[in-house]
């Protein structure tokens, strides 16, 4: 291999377009039709009246079909759509009762929801830093984490990866926890052949935003085996309205997250999907990291052997510099992106660095950086640059994304990817200077 690389102007590696994301054809835009036509374009359509009790009328809700078979794919017992995963985190964190005076035990190194949920609660994200090897929380720190305060641990799946459940599950149990999981990156993980990601816990909450494995452009879902805990949830989605009340009767304080029909329609095609994409998109990965072994300084999260199911949302690859001359993760991501070659450095810097987590501008009145059941604490989000040295590694030097549509491909894809790579490093003296 000889020649310029493309960030100087050289031809680069690939100039083929990889697969598109969403996946969608006549399906998806038949059930929407469906829907428009059908003039009921949300699930209070499909029940009498809004003042009396509220009987079924003919049809089914399409948001009632896809938290069956949602929940039925994933071998839990309950479904509860809602209009983003970001509510279905904040449902599930009110529904466990956390809320004031209290902490949740989280990773810093995911999407900004994992820590808003908590906080718009007036609850408090406690930060404990990722497994070098997996970029999950890393379970063998959470148990010095917890306080007198602790109600909860809320690890992510991240990248469809599983979390260590089996230790975190335990610990909870020890200290009398709650768990919920972010699944949004883990539609149809399974482990052992029979357990599925969201189902660990007491709750699991996934997202359908447009990125992820299964698409509506948003959406969320809540899994949960606690009767109880369905029925909190479904109420706390829908105003704090229970099932057999009368419309304008109120239970609690909630919101309005209800998915739409026409939401729900598109996931129901996009479920049926869901298994065979992920099937191709383990496909292309094994054969990546088949390739990817023999290149020094490009290493990847390791799974959980037991996956048997993967989503593989991102491909995460560890990129060490010292192996390509000290060239810096940024410059070579510029570079691989040059070679035709989507990819990107991931998040900016970890959770507890964003603006508002150091400057503590949370509610009004900096709620709950200031509530008195908080006046023994003192809440200072720099600290954790400190106790998260994995965290910080990943965001500024490490992590190298690739986004899972580039997996729906061939194994051709997957050599432009690694020819690519060995291009750059064939050339670092040309990119160093």
């Amino acid at each position: 291999m000889s020649g310029k690389l493309a960030i100087n102007g050289g031809a680069p590696v690939r100039t083929k377009p990889f697969p598109r994301w969403p996946v969608c054809d006549e399906k998806e835009a038949e059930a929407v039709r469906e829907v428009a036509l059908s003039g009921k374009w949300w699930m209070g359509a499909y029940s009498k009246g809004e003042l009396e009790k509220r009987d079924k009328i003919e049809g089914r809700s399409k948001v009632e079909e896809l938290e069956e078979k949602f929940a039925k794919h994933h071998k839990a017992r309950y479904a509860v759509a809602t209009s983003s995963g970001s509510s279905a985190l904040e449902i599930a964190v009110r529904a466990a009762g956390i809320g004031p005076g209290d902490e949740v035990i989280t990773t810093p190194y995911t999407f900004i929801a994992t820590s808003t949920c908590i906080l718009n609660n007036n609850a408090i994200p406690v930060y404990v830093d990722i497994d070098p090897e997996t970029y999950n929380i890393n379970a063998d720190l959470i148990e010095e984490a917890i306080t007198e305060r602790t109600k909860a641990i809320l690890p992510v799946h991240f990248s469809g990866n599983l979390a260590d459940m089996d230790k975190i599950c335990a610990i909870a149990e020890k200290h009398g926890l709650v768990v919920i999981e972010d699944a949004s990156h883990a539609h149809g993980v399974e482990r052992d052949g029979e357990k599925y990601a969201g189902t660990f816990g007491q709750m699991g909450c996934f997202s359908f935003q447009e990125a992820k494995n299964m698409a509506a452009g948003e959406g969320g879902m809540i899994l949960t085996d606690d009767p109880e805990l369905e029925d909190i949830c479904y109420s706390l989605h829908h105003y704090g309205r229970v099932r057999d009340g009368l419309w304008y009767e109120h239970h609690r304080l909630g919101w309005n997250a209800r998915m739409t029909e026409f939401q729900a329609a598109i996931l129901l095609v996009q479920l049926e999907r869901l298994d065979k994409l992920n099937r191709v998109r383990m496909e292309n990965v094994k054969y990546l990291k088949s390739r990817l072994d023999s290149i020094p300084g490009i290493k990847y999260c390791k799974d959980d052997p037991r996956i048997t199911k993967h989503s593989h949302h991102l491909f995460m690859m560890r990129y060490d510099s010292e192996e390509f001359d000290g060239v810096h993760r940024n410059k070579f991501v510029d570079a691989l992106n040059a070679e035709g070659i989507p990819a990107i450095t991931g998040y900016t810097f970890p959770n507890y660095a964003n603006p508002f987590m150091v400057n503590k501008v949370f509610h009004s009145g900096s709620c709950p950086a200031s509530c008195e059941k908080y006046s023994s604490v003192t809440i200072d989000y720099r600290v954790y640059k400190d106790k998260c040295p994995v965290a910080e590694r990943a965001c500024y030097e490490e992590a190298i994304w690739l986004e899972h549509r580039l997996f729906l491909g061939t194994k051709a894809d997957m050599d432009d990817i690694v020819e690519a790579i060995l291009k750059i490093r064939e050339n670092l003296g040309e990119l160093a200077r």
